[in-house]
């Protein structure tokens, strides 16, 4: 080949088959048999041939690439992004599923009404294949924006009604009522929820969960103080809590960092946990297994949720149609020792 770089003929000669046939298996064209598939990816390999990208988006009208789109509706969030484990755990599900396609991920945020509208520009134009887009507000219009200009997107959590995309969620309500049959059955009769804003797409779900578990037992006023998805409106919010009825005997928080906030003011106060008040959290992040003393929360599989968001838009990438499917997920109950 000389100074040359390795072209699609290389790739042919060494397979054994047509240049045609080394560009429908480049271009990702389904219509090849596995084994010469497989013979013309080992012959990629040995003579290091490195598509062109620029002409295989000719063919492809693909960009190779995908946006992650993290999108709020109340002004910046750039505080939680680095704080909260969520977001770290959306991504680590993602990256392996793209780069088994050689599919690159583009970081998008949009937090206010210009950023959402230059955001929906740069895809129309050609930006990436798709979005996937985390959404931190039940109200947040990027998603229909997205799907009214024909963006395949797939979301962490379901759409607002009259949104068609795909999604993938967990039942949230039934986490919530695993944390609360798990507080009753511990003999807990005064407990209380730390919950999350209101404007949050699954801060409903897990009060209602919660709260309609025990009433079902027959607990029918719940206290209830809303944080901020932080530790530190977690420790506010238990603060309220406290102030408004010391006797409370357990407590409930939409996420682990608020729990992680609700334990520590305890501390503060001198109130061993979980023996005077039991706490409970919901995501199983890393904020979890660190705190003192180590949460009992609700798991929500964010890394599987997100590979398979990204599978989804994939899939419908690969489909060429309008239609993409959904997923939901089912909580589990991590019990260690906060109750």
């Amino acid at each position: 080949m000389g100074n040359r770089g390795p072209t699609l003929e290389d790739v042919a000669r060494e397979a054994g088959v047509s240049r045609a046939t080394v560009s429908r298996v480049v271009n990702g064209v389904r219509n090849v048999a596995p084994g010469i598939q497989e013979a013309v990816r080992e012959a990629i390999a040995r003579t290091g041939y490195a598509p062109n990208q620029a002409a295989r988006s000719l063919v492809t009208r693909r960009t190779g690439a995908v946006a992650l789109v993290l999108s709020a509706t109340g002004g910046s969030f750039t505080a939680r992004l680095f704080s909260d484990p969520f977001f770290g755990r959306v991504v680590d599900g993602v990256l392996p599923v793209l780069r088994e396609r050689a599919v690159q991920p583009v970081l998008l945020v949009s937090e206010s009404e210009p950023a959402r509208l230059q955001l929906v520009d740069y895809l129309r134009r050609g930006g990436a294949d798709g979005a996937l887009v985390v959404p931190l507000d039940e109200d947040d219009p990027l998603p229909g924006m997205l799907v009214a200009a024909g963006l395949p997107t797939v979301l962490f959590g379901r759409p607002r009604p009259g949104v068609r995309c795909g999604w993938v969620d967990l039942d949230n309500a039934a986490g919530a009522r695993l944390a609360a049959e798990h507080l009753w059955a511990a003999g807990r009769r005064r407990p209380a929820v730390v919950a999350a804003p209101e404007s949050a797409p699954a801060a409903r779900e897990r009060l209602d969960g919660f709260t309609a578990a025990l009433a079902a037992r027959g607990a029918v006023a719940v206290p209830v103080e809303r944080g901020r998805y932080t530790e530190e409106s977690g420790r506010e919010a238990m603060a309220r809590l406290w102030g408004r009825d010391p006797g409370i005997d357990a407590v409930f928080a939409a996420n682990d960092l608020m729990a992680r906030g609700a334990c520590r003011f305890l501390a503060e106060r001198g109130v061993a946990v979980p023996e005077a008040v039991a706490v409970v959290g919901f995501d199983d992040s890393t904020a979890a297994r660190d705190a003192a003393p180590p949460l009992t929360t609700v798991r929500q599989p964010v890394e599987e949720m997100a590979s398979a968001m990204a599978r989804l838009l994939l899939a419908r990438l690969d489909a060429g149609t309008p239609r993409t499917g959904s997923r939901l997920f089912e909580p589990v109950l991590v019990v260690r020792e906060s109750a």
